[in-house]
């Protein structure tokens, strides 16, 4: 019997993935000319479990999103196809996400006018957008770009989103209708409605039941307990006819049928804020998506090509985009049970569909006595697993400043709206990186007696210098934001040496890069020294860099010799002291 992937080297198993041409883009043929007949009814199995799961999650998370339950079902249908195809991981399962509810919602409340057409037709284009934006980004080999965002940042901005989402659904626990214009104004108006009895408290009741037994039967991974819990609601608000007796909302009866090809129209005054919501999307489903696809195939032992993930995780948007879906995403609660079911490939996805489908075709009417307030539960479940606090507690105790990064990201998703929270996610990310290398560490080196090479002269004040001779250290890529202060400190160090100082080198190992602004600034540099009569001189530079220097015409203006740079620290010191005759022991 041949070997699976799973049973591979990782490094082998990425041999196995990599093919040329338009294939490499279609890892599902891939798969189907590899699919093992044994692998069979474990897949059927497992998706018919999934669909179990699929249904009540779909239908709360399109609730949640501001649209009909039933775009739910067709947002879980045809992306599942489509990420068969496209997708490289053989147990992710894509979906409606309890991440993305606020962020559709946001644009959706705010364009819709209570629309259900048009706020589908809004949630399908900013699918459209996430679906075109993460397959240019996959395409173009932009795969690495969530790792700009660092932990504490993507742990603010999920907690706002998960604050978002757990304070919009908490109406509907209720039985309360509310216009959700953010958590502060929800918040308000829900207590304002408590306080003047328009709760339905057989609706909280069932709710509350609901979300207490999904949290319950949470712990114990292969157990249904969303799909537990809904059918229980369902009966009892079923059974005891709460509808007409206590005012209970139900779904109500869906349509038969599947989803139809259709293309969003927008009016061309929602296109700049559905742009804006669709990379919003993308951001995050991406995100959430490369960092469970890697979780799963460090499991599994296989190799996922974070690309072609994005590329998958496109397809699947465009897709929904086009059949009257929504934005989706992976799902970190439906992959388990797919996994927990035996799941050996992406065709427990279709699996899935097709249980859906088959759902829609012969039975639309057997979820219409599922209460509103327990699909509330069930995104409110969800939400709650969203936080993260336990690792902020360790972050504010090892690094306060970012974890005040975080709690200023989860602000600005909770005060300004999960669109505009997500863009200070990222401009904070931005300024983040930008700060590391603007106000980098810097050194002046010696030689310390006992320890071998040369070290910073301010942790060890024993340490022996050259006389006459600057050993500068600058821990940092020179662009334009620090060369002002990279030439101040070089000056600084000269003014600050014992002595007359007739040479400074610089230990630029850590300079991995230059740019014009640095280039320039380097020729300055070394023209002010020069008039001073010190002599600038560089050791262990990169070739990488060298070759910037030259291109960027620094080496044609201050010398290109051997003399210039030296390969070492040491070989350095030693040039130096060779050249100008000084009697000093290393």
């Amino acid at each position: 019997m041949k070997n699976t992937q799973s049973d591979l080297t990782p490094q082998a198993a990425l041999a196995t993935t990599r093919q040329s041409g338009w294939r490499r883009w279609l890892p599902g043929l891939k798969l189907l000319q590899e699919y093992q007949s044994a692998w069979l009814p474990r897949d059927l199995v497992a998706g018919l479990v999934l669909t179990t799961m699929l249904v009540p999650v779909g239908i709360a998370y399109a609730e949640a999103s501001g649209v009909p339950g039933i775009y739910g079902l067709y947002a879980t249908i045809v992306p599942l196809l489509a990420y068969a195809l496209f997708g490289p991981s053989r147990v992710l399962v894509l979906g409606p996400d309890s991440a993305l509810a606020a962020i559709i919602l946001a644009v959706v409340m705010q364009l819709s006018g209570g629309d259900p057409m048009r706020a589908i037709a809004l949630a399908s284009a900013m699918a459209l957008v996430s679906g075109l934006v993460c397959i240019a980004a996959g395409l173009l080999r932009l795969g690495f770009i969530t790792e700009l965002l660092s932990k504490p940042i993507r742990y603010g901005y999920m907690n706002g989103i998960a604050f978002t989402v757990l304070i919009s659904q908490t109406p509907k626990l209720f039985g309360i209708s509310v216009d959700s214009s953010g958590p502060l104004r929800d918040i308000w108006e829900l207590g304002q409605a408590l306080l003047s009895s328009q709760a339905n408290w057989a609706s909280f009741a069932v709710g509350a039941g609901t979300l207490v037994v999904i949290l319950l039967l949470k712990r114990f991974e292969r157990v249904p307990g969303i799909l537990i819990a809904v059918i229980g609601a369902t009966l009892v608000v079923g059974g005891l006819d709460l509808p007409t007796t206590h005012g209970v909302k139900v779904l109500g009866a869906m349509p038969q049928g599947l989803p139809g090809f259709a293309v969003p129209w927008l009016h061309p005054g929602d296109l700049v804020t559905v742009l804006v919501g669709g990379i919003a999307v993308a951001l995050v489903s991406f995100a959430d998506t490369s960092v469970l696809s890697r979780t799963y195939a460090a499991k599994t032992r296989t190799a996922v090509d974070p690309n072609q993930e994005m590329v998958g995780l496109g397809a699947a948007n465009l897709a929904a985009g086009l059949f009257q879906g929504f934005p989706i995403s992976s799902s970190s609660s439906r992959t388990p049970v797919a996994e927990a079911a035996g799941s050996k490939t992406q065709l427990t996805g279709v699996f899935g569909a097709l249980g859906v489908s088959l759902l829609l075709l012969l039975a639309p009417d057997l979820l219409q006595h599922l209460p509103n307030s327990a699909l509330a539960a069930v995104v409110i479940a969800a939400a709650i697993g969203l936080f993260e606090f336990s690792d902020l507690k360790r972050i504010y105790r090892i690094q306060q400043w970012e974890f005040w990064l975080s709690m200023t990201c989860f602000v600005g998703v909770t005060v300004l709206g999960a669109v505009p929270g997500i863009g200070l996610a990222v401009v904070v990310a931005v300024i983040e990186f930008l700060w590391d290398g603007w106000r980098p560490h810097y050194a002046v080196l010696g030689r310390v007696d006992g320890i071998r090479g040369y070290h910073d002269i301010s942790r060890y004040p024993h340490a022996r210098v050259v006389p006459g001779l600057v050993l500068f250290r600058w821990d940092a890529p020179l662009f334009f934001a620090n060369a002002e202060l990279f030439q101040n400190c070089v000056l600084g160090a000269v003014a600050q040496a014992p002595g007359k100082v007739r040479r400074i080198v610089i230990a630029a190992e850590p300079v991995t890069s230059v740019d014009v602004t640095s280039a320039d600034m380097l020729v300055e540099l070394e023209q002010s020294l020069r008039n001073a009569g010190v002599e600038l001189r560089f050791a262990e530079m990169k070739d990488p860099v060298k070759d910037k220097l030259r291109y960027l015409e620094v080496l044609a203006r201050i010398g290109a010799g051997d003399e210039i740079f030296q390969p070492t620290v040491g070989a350095a010191v030693d040039a130096y002291l060779q050249e100008h005759r000084v009697d000093w022991t290393p």
